[in-house]
């Protein structure tokens, strides 16, 4: 597989190549986002089976269908292990805070893998609060899975765009009481699965849903 120097200098040409657009929020959308290998091999993983479809808007629904890249799943998955490790890298999280022009010191890296079905959606929200970086990863491939990208709104809820979710593409957007995005029910023709990369303050209280519980960037 590829080493993780290679890995961390794929994701940082990915970060310094990304596309800005200001509207409605400043957002950053990223292509060729992992290595291959990676990605097929995060795109492969066998979760078992997803959650319902219907979310009733929001993902605490399911919560014990969720899975967090935790201290348990990086040792029952190594890609979970080397992709933790790469986002947790010193000069990742640097290129991420020169690319976006915030400051992560102190936060705790969280991954969540989503797997999503038909009736999947999520009302408007804006990640304000412990959540000071978001970042969604698109895996999948499947016939109209670039449909399944995340909506970007206005405050009053409107439709201002919606990036394609390309295999292996990514969306990176700053949380703030602008930021307001959602997933407006659509057809999934299969399943949706994608990573959220999140990075938290010290105040986040689920801790097993941390990376590194107790080594904060």
């Amino acid at each position: 597989m590829t080493s993780p120097l290679a890995a961390a200098t794929h994701l940082r040409n990915a970060l310094s190549a990304s596309e800005q657009d200001d509207t409605p929020f400043p957002h950053w959308l990223l292509a060729d986002t992992l290595p291959t290998d990676f990605y097929h091999s995060l795109r492969d993983l066998d979760l078992g089976s997803p959650p319902p479809g219907e979310s009733a808007g929001r993902r605490e629904t399911h919560n014990a269908k969720r899975l967090f890249f935790g201290v348990a799943a990086r040792e029952r998955f190594v890609v979970a292990d080397r992709l933790a490790k790469l986002f947790q890298d010193p000069d990742t999280v640097a290129a991420i805070e020169s690319r976006t022009r915030t400051s992560l010191r102190g936060t705790s890296l969280r991954i969540e893998y989503c797997l999503d079905t038909d009736g999947f959606w999520l009302e408007p929200h804006t990640d304000i609060g412990a959540k000071k970086f978001t970042m969604l990863i698109y895996l999948s491939d499947s016939p109209g899975s670039e449909a399944w990208g995340t909506d970007f709104l206005s405050p009053e809820g409107v439709l201002i765009s919606r990036p394609a979710a390309y295999p292996n593409s990514a969306a990176i957007f700053i949380p703030s009481p602008i930021s307001w995005h959602g997933f407006a029910k659509r057809p999934i023709k299969g399943i949706r699965r994608t990573l959220i990369i999140n990075f938290v303050g010290p105040e986040w209280r689920a801790r097993r849903e941390l990376c590194f519980p107790g080594a904060p960037v």
